[in-house]
């Protein structure tokens, strides 16, 4: 397996560049890469320290580094003319094409991405947030009237972080439930949930990848066991079924197409600008 190295470059946060490289690199299995993120390059003096760079690892590697660039200053991005690296100018690939179409220049302005051009989308992100991590893994319910989806689930079925997501990109607020043996044992909804039962979203998994995943967290004891897995997940569907709650199977998906396709399937609208 080839191993390239591969840089994401902004005069911000990088995020950007990361999410359309990395969407990019997904299309290619048969590399290996060593992902490096250089953020907020936004003098020239930056720029040329990160030119030596790549250059010195082309020459090191004896393979060009991939660049991608979401640089907006032209200044900057000119430094990287030359570079030993095949640069992927992000920003100038799509830009262009719309001042073409617009018939007009962008304002190149930086940081327009992330800034707070939204006031309304940012406050509701963070209180989103905010909400997620009170309401996480079942600490309490009292708040639970103000979820607008409530994730139930086996431990490590990945309620967390699909809450969190949700919260982050889409401004929804998203409470989880764990369901514990003592849940799984009666085959009853727990008492607690009842009221809010047409907010409530079932997560599984596989055993095969479940086990995987527990092993990784705690190796030793019952918890990663075959037979307390297959136990917890046969139980859980059962109980999806009796009470009619509708439920994914997120065994091969990203929390991002988890997030998608739970907010695709109930309706429940993104609250935020994207």
């Amino acid at each position: 397996m080839t191993r390239r190295t591969v840089f994401f470059l902004s005069d911000q946060t990088g995020v950007t560049a990361e999410t359309l490289g990395r969407s990019l690199l997904t299309q290619f299995e048969d590399h290996d890469y060593e992902q490096v993120t250089l953020p907020f390059i936004d003098t020239e003096e930056k720029a040329l320290a990160v030119v030596r760079q790549i250059n010195e690892l082309a020459a090191t590697q004896g393979s060009r580094p991939i660049v991608f660039s979401t640089l907006v200053r032209d200044e900057i991005r000119e430094c990287f003319r030359g570079v030993s690296g095949l640069f992927l100018d992000l920003f100038s690939a799509f830009v262009e094409t719309l001042e073409r179409e617009f018939e007009a220049p962008s304002i190149h302005a930086v940081g327009r991405t992330h800034g707070r051009r939204d006031s309304d989308s940012y406050e509701r992100r963070i209180e989103a947030m905010n909400y997620a991590l009170t309401n996480d893994d079942g600490m309490t319910t009292r708040d639970f009237g103000r979820a607008e989806l409530i994730l139930l689930g086996v431990s490590r079925t990945g309620k967390t972080p699909t809450c969190l997501y949700l919260a982050l990109a889409y401004g929804v607020f998203a409470a989880n439930y764990p369901l514990a043996d003592d849940d799984l044992d009666s085959g009853r909804l727990p008492r607690q949930l009842e009221p809010y039962r047409r907010k409530l979203y079932g997560l599984t998994i596989s055993p095969e990848r479940l086990q995987q995943i527990r092993r990784e967290r705690r190796p030793t004891g019952r918890y990663a066991s075959a037979e307390q897995v297959r136990f917890e997940l046969r139980a859980s569907s059962n109980l999806f079924q009796r009470y009619d709650i509708p439920f994914l199977d997120v065994s091969e998906s990203s929390i991002e197409e988890i997030a998608s396709r739970i907010l695709s399937i109930t309706g429940i609208e993104r609250r935020i600008r994207p």
